[in-house]
């Protein structure tokens, strides 16, 4: 990074692209708590997140962010209800509420039906979309999705788009999505172009075409 300044408003999508070592998934680690910056500011909800520790920065994750990633990153042998219950299992919530708050994320996902069955029997869409629902079930202020459609075909590409964009219109969840395609990056409201770890440009007020 070589010094970016920009913000993310409270209930827009936003899209970062930029080529292969633009600074993009530096850019999503540090805003994800991950990473910290060795300068510069970053304020999430008005708090200095440079100045956090380790375990505050972890406490901040565990409620407020929901994280998307390319690979799904399920439990192979776990079924998808449990993959979802996991982010409410760390923070030691009873079976119950783990078990209705996940059943709920679920169905807002449109794979209740299939709560029982494990990731191999599951299609890379569905996949996706049970890896949203784990993001999700936290209920979260910020989603943070990097290349969520990457492994996908187009068709399910366009449906994990269509359920973002409903998550960020219906259900309020701010999203920021890292991706390298122009026609996922389509359904944000917000683009940040990188390039050579700076923003090249930012276009604002976008609609789908």
């Amino acid at each position: 990074m070589k010094g970016i300044d920009f913000d993310i408003e409270a209930g827009d999508f936003a899209a970062v692209m930029g080529p292969s070592g633009s600074g993009k998934s530096t850019t999503m680690n540090i805003l994800g708590c991950l990473d910290v910056p060795t300068s510069g500011t970053f304020l999430f909800r008005g708090h200095h997140v440079e100045s956090l520790g380790r375990d505050q920065r972890a406490l901040l994750r565990r409620r407020y962010l929901g994280f998307v990633f390319q690979g799904f990153n399920l439990l192979s042998r776990t079924t998808a209800l449990e993959n979802v219950e996991l982010p409410l299992l760390y923070r030691g919530e009873k079976r119950l509420v783990r078990r209705e708050a996940a059943l709920a994320a679920l169905d807002k996902v449109g794979l209740v039906d299939w709560a029982g069955h494990t990731p191999s029997e599951l299609s890379g869409g569905q996949q996706q979309r049970v890896a949203i629902a784990r993001a999700i079930v936290t209920h979260p202020d910020l989603l943070l999705a990097d290349e969520p459609t990457g492994n996908l075909d187009s068709e399910r590409s366009i449906e994990i788009m269509e359920l973002l964009t409903t998550l960020n219109r219906d259900v309020g969840i701010t999203v920021l999505m890292v991706t390298h395609e122009a026609e996922m990056a389509s359904y944000a409201r917000t683009v940040i172009h990188f390039r050579d770890g700076l923003v090249e440009r930012i276009e604002r007020g976008r609609t789908r075409p």
